[in-house]
């Protein structure tokens, strides 16, 4: 049974899985749009949420909180000064999904996700 597992396994092992999902999160927030599959931007959304909420609350906390998760340094800044003002006052979501249809190569569905 799948009681209480959330989340998507993108056909890779957990390590694999955590810095792939790293790595989209600091390519979202430093271009504010990315082009992926839509697994990958179905997978990495309520991730981007929880760290702009994290990032809303503006304190020391949360910025340890995003520095352990995001990359760099600069991206933890962009999130605390730049987007988390931005959304501030909105409670729902911050990203959109669009639906670009399929990749040439192998067929996989593709998607852009962006910033609001």
């Amino acid at each position: 049974m799948r009681h209480r597992k959330k989340g998507k396994k993108l056909g890779r092992k957990k390590a694999s899985r955590t810095a792939l999902m790293r790595g989209l999160a600091t390519s979202l927030i430093i271009h504010e749009k990315i082009k992926t599959t839509t697994a990958k931007a179905k997978a990495i959304r309520p991730v981007i949420e929880k760290l702009i909420t994290t990032g809303k609350r503006g304190d020391l906390t949360a910025r340890r909180r995003l520095t352990a998760y995001l990359t760099s340094n600069d991206v933890v800044k962009k999130v605390m000064e730049v987007l988390s003002p931005k959304y501030a006052q909105q409670k729902g979501s911050c990203t959109r999904i669009i639906k670009l249809g399929s990749r040439k190569g192998d067929g996989a569905e593709m998607a852009m996700i962006e910033f609001i």
